[in-house]
């Protein structure tokens, strides 16, 4: 398989995904690139303004502390396809074209149009993994990654213009340790959400749409999202 990470040279599943663990869940306030361009609760959002031949690249950047939950559930319902359609509205069809393994697929998707710009579809593997941790007092991480492909089964038409992703969704779990002999609960565990998300929209999409847009949904949806993951969870066994 062909795939273009950011901008957008070919790698192996594993290369993106040590790429991810590497970059992804750096501090931002580091690099004065990262514009912080909404914040809520313990949620920031940051953006890079990248412009590529005319075509908006912006990175974006998501993190987030969402209380009673594991990083190993939150990449679950991210990557499970069964619930796609219960947490994302941005998605007017999509199914699964290659089922890779146990932990990856190829799906293909068609998101719903944003006047007055043509309808994007995209075409992505989607990869499950638990990275194990290096030490005794790093947390338990989890990681979904979808990055663009090609396939046979799903070639770009004239009726969409074929945008090219390379999205992480970064889950670690803490817990704090229950007193006495109880048992761990869900109060005493919290995940920290690194989301990052590299677009390439694929031909003319203009900025003023582009990225008030982006400012508005991605909080949006990272809300949406784990809000819905602490219900779907919430009285269920905790799943590390």
């Amino acid at each position: 398989y062909t795939f273009f990470p950011s901008i957008f040279r070919p790698m192996s599943v594993d290369e993106l995904l040590q790429n991810h663990m590497a970059y992804s869940i750096q501090e931002e306030g580091g690099d004065a690139n990262w514009q912080l361009v909404a914040e809520e609760g313990a949620m920031k959002v940051y953006r890079r303004e990248v412009e590529e031949n005319g075509i908006i690249l912006d990175p974006l950047k998501a993190t987030h502390a969402v209380k009673g939950v594991t990083g190993h559930e939150v990449c679950h319902y991210f990557w499970d396809t069964a619930v796609r359609l219960d947490w994302e509205t941005t998605v007017e069809n999509f199914h699964v074209v290659e089922k890779l393994s146990d932990n990856a697929v190829i799906v293909y998707q068609a998101h719903k149009t944003v006047w007055p710009v043509t309808q994007r579809d995209v075409l992505f593997l989607s990869a499950i993994r638990m990275i194990p941790p290096r030490n005794e007092n790093e947390p338990d991480t989890w990681l979904v990654c979808n990055f663009s492909v090609d396939h046979d089964d799903a070639p770009p038409t004239n009726q969409c213009v074929r945008a090219k992703i390379n999205v992480a969704m970064i889950c670690q779990t803490l817990v704090s340790p229950p007193e006495g002999d109880k048992e761990i609960s869900r109060d005493n565990i919290l995940c920290r959400v690194s989301y990052v998300a590299n677009v390439n929209p694929g031909g003319w999409f203009p900025a003023s749409i582009l990225r008030p847009v982006a400012k508005r949904e991605y909080p949006k949806f990272l809300k949406r999202f784990t809000s819905y993951v602490q219900e779907k969870t919430a009285g269920k066994p905790i799943l590390f």
